[in-house]
């Protein structure tokens, strides 16, 4: 690639990189200010990641801009740190999410989800007595099993319904208990249940508690999670892609700007 393309390019490349980190970091602030406890979690990760692309950006914008060889080579040895960092994260995902898929059950559209069936790593999170009450906080705020009742007005329509892991395993008893249910939020909890799941004896009617304490619920936490990873991990293996492509050029770049720089 000649001197003059690969410059342009490094160039043009930051400065866009220089835009998108501005846009993530006012993205950051913007959640800091208008979310509640559960989603400002992710602000710190999202300042991260943008002051991390910003800082990268410059560097590879100025090295390119000056035709500065000592400036080209620290952003690629950042770029390098990157592509390994993301290299080993998308592995380490793929490996998370081997484990774990949902069972179906008779008469019902939706599937149920077991803990046992993920990955030692997901069961050491969600096992965690910290980790778990946050999330079971922020499951309850976000009243995913309040609005079941008001979509499926019948029993028919919640049985035919294709309902998301969470509210499969947060919102009900799991269907082994054999409590017959009234409506798509309530169940008749007189009935003796026929498994021994310790699920079946956390469950309750109550809004607030409903299964979040059920290891069904952290099975369902789980396998969103694990979808979730997988988008990420697909994500990543077209962000690593599009990162060497860069890097290539930017060797270039720095190998024109170190020739030139011994012409003088």
């Amino acid at each position: 690639m000649s001197a003059g393309t690969s410059i342009f390019v490094i160039r043009w490349i930051n400065f866009l990189t220089i835009l998108l980190a501005v846009a993530v970091l006012g993205f950051g602030v913007w959640m800091s200010t208008h979310h509640d406890g559960c989603r400002k979690s992710l602000t710190l990760p999202v300042l991260g990641l943008g002051a991390v692309i910003f800082v990268i950006s410059i560097i590879g914008f100025l090295g390119a801009l000056k035709n500065n060889s000592i400036l080209l080579w620290i952003y690629l040895i950042l770029v390098c740190f990157i592509l390994v960092a993301i290299l080993v994260f998308t592995v380490l995902a793929f490996i998370i999410t081997n484990n774990g898929s949902g069972h179906t059950t008779a008469g019902l559209r939706y599937k149920e989800y077991q803990l046992h069936d993920y990955s030692s790593w997901f069961l050491k999170q969600l096992n965690n007595t910290h980790n778990w009450e946050h999330l079971r906080s922020c499951l309850v705020k976000h009243d995913d099993c309040n609005n079941l009742s008001k979509k499926y007005k019948t029993l028919k329509q919640f049985k035919l319904a294709k309902l998301t892991p969470i509210e499969a395993g947060c919102c009900r008893p799991p269907s082994e208990c054999g409590y017959p249910a009234i409506n798509a939020s309530y169940y008749d909890l007189s009935f003796h249940p026929i498994s021994s799941n310790k699920d079946c004896k956390l469950y309750k009617n109550l809004q607030s508690i409903k299964c979040y304490n059920c290891d069904s619920c952290k099975a369902g936490v789980a396998q969103y999670m694990k979808t979730e990873w997988r988008v990420v991990a697909i994500f990543n293996v077209v962000l690593f892609s599009v990162l060497s492509i860069i890097y290539f050029v930017g060797c270039c770049a720095r190998q024109n700007a170190a020739r030139s720089r011994s012409k003088v």
